[in-house]
């Protein structure tokens, strides 16, 4: 049987939001495995790498340059029994690093059975029939937007936001405004369901305003940010602050000029993550993210529809239809890991401080353990999986063990380890370093939770 631990060579695509040169992670980590066609260029955007079997940039084994899609299609060993009958012969999550300079689109992506129609009717634009649940953790500081305020948010911008109650329209905005005062501190369900109604209500109406209306608001809504400051949008909300709406407001008109997506954030909360923190994002979820490197991981899905902030094809009154328009504090919005149980540290790695951390969201295809190894000689044994795993180290160097196989894992570096194998991290170089990987997995039989 073929050794389960396979150095992978990963593609890296290049879109206009991504960081330039060698200020993206994604190319760094690209450019640290050798490619006769890729080197980084100071002047390009990079934006994704991208790690696993989707056809549209698979990842390849750098010994034999195969893709990991035809090795696991040869030998479904690799993915284990259980995984390769559910998920047909191929990895079920895709996992990636982004390096975000530009803000990404305004974007949800359609659940299982919105993805199959909307593939059937749209091929082009939907290259899959697959929902796309993901996650995304940062590895430096990280700016967002993700699932909608909570009301009370909203109510307030409409109230002292003119462009943006210009926008939305007066009659509508009374409405949401009234109805949301008249709530019930415990909110039953019947409110909840009318108030999502008129949520869906005052947020279509600003996507489905015409581009003259909109461009005119624009004007109005950038003038207002420039001179009020922290004053904006009568000093923010507890969540965001009316300096930070206002710079906000004025960065990402600087990027997109006039957009339907200037009027989405007073919708949508803003999020920031530091390095470790993390964010899961169910199937029609609204988000986009502003800025930073993150590991994301999927299901094995491309499949985005978009309403702003991008050139690509918009789809707003699929997007207008299709969202949950559930609404809750960022706080809820966020990931809290927990320690991994299938870890096992030296001595070593305890005394330093190490952790293996799990990312354990309530979906199927996938989780993702962060482990943290400091010192020279910090290391962590990993039980084995029921399944298969991708790992890319993002800070520091080791090595990594499946078996008798030992390699080198450094910065950049990503493996492939097949199922039902021990895996070992350790740790080299200075007392002070951190050696730092990601590892994404998918078992059918819930190993994640020590079930």
């Amino acid at each position: 049987m073929q050794v389960p631990l396979i150095r992978l060579q990963c593609g890296v695509n290049s879109y206009d939001w991504g960081k330039k040169g060698q200020s993206s992670a994604a190319a760094k980590f690209a450019a640290a495995t050798p490619s006769s066609d890729f080197s980084i260029q100071d002047d390009r955007p990079y934006a994704e790498l991208w790690m696993g079997t989707h056809p549209s940039n698979p990842s390849r084994d750098l010994t034999t340059s195969r893709t990991l899609l035809d090795l696991v299609e040869d030998n479904q060993a690799l993915l284990g029994a259980s995984v390769a009958a559910r998920y047909h012969k191929a990895l079920p999550f895709l996992f990636k690093v982004l390096s975000i300079n530009k803000a990404l689109s305004i974007q949800a992506h359609p659940n299982k059975k919105l993805a199959e129609q909307l593939h059937a009717k749209d091929s082009k634009n939907y290259p899959d029939d697959n929902h796309k649940p993901e996650m995304a953790i940062a590895i430096t500081p990280f700016e967002g937007l993700c699932g909608f305020r909570p009301l009370a948010e909203i109510a307030h911008f409409l109230d002292n936001v003119p462009a943006l109650r210009q926008l939305v329209g007066e009659e509508k905005a009374k409405e949401f405004v009234e109805t949301v005062k008249s709530t019930s501190e415990t909110e039953t369900e019947e409110e909840k369901a009318r108030n999502k109604k008129v949520l869906q209500k005052v947020f279509g109406a600003v996507m489905s305003s015409s581009e003259a209306d909109m461009t005119a608001a624009t004007e109005k809504l950038v003038e207002s940010a420039k001179s009020s400051g922290a004053e904006f949008a009568a000093g923010g909300v507890s969540a965001t602050s009316g300096a930070t709406l206002a710079e906000l407001v004025t960065r990402l008109h600087g990027q997109f000029g006039p957009d339907y997506g200037l009027f989405v954030l007073f919708f949508l909360n803003f999020v920031t993550l530091q390095p470790g923190e993390a964010l899961f994002l169910q199937a029609d979820d609204i988000h986009a993210y502003v800025s930073g490197d993150i590991i994301e991981c999927m299901a094995s899905s491309d499949n985005v529809v978009r309403a702003g902030f991008t050139p690509k094809f918009k789809d707003v009154d699929t997007l207008v239809n299709m969202l949950t328009y559930n609404y809750a504090p960022i706080e809820e919005q966020k990931m809290e890991p927990r320690e991994y149980p299938y870890a096992t540290l030296n001595r070593a790695a305890y005394s330093s401080g190490s952790e293996a951390l799990l990312y354990d969201p309530p979906i199927d295809e996938f989780s993702v353990v962060r482990t943290v190894l400091k010192g020279d000689e910090a290391k962590v044994t990993f039980d084995p999986l029921d399944g298969p795993s991708i790992i890319i180290c993002t800070g520091g160097k080791g090595k990594i063990s499946v078996g008798p196989t030992v390699k080198e894992i450094k910065e950049g570096y990503v493996y492939f380890v097949g199922a039902t194998a021990e895996c070992v991290l350790q740790s080299e170089g200075e007392k002070e370093d951190e050696f730092v990987t990601f590892r994404a997995f998918c078992e059918v039989e819930d190993h994640s939770n020590g079930a």
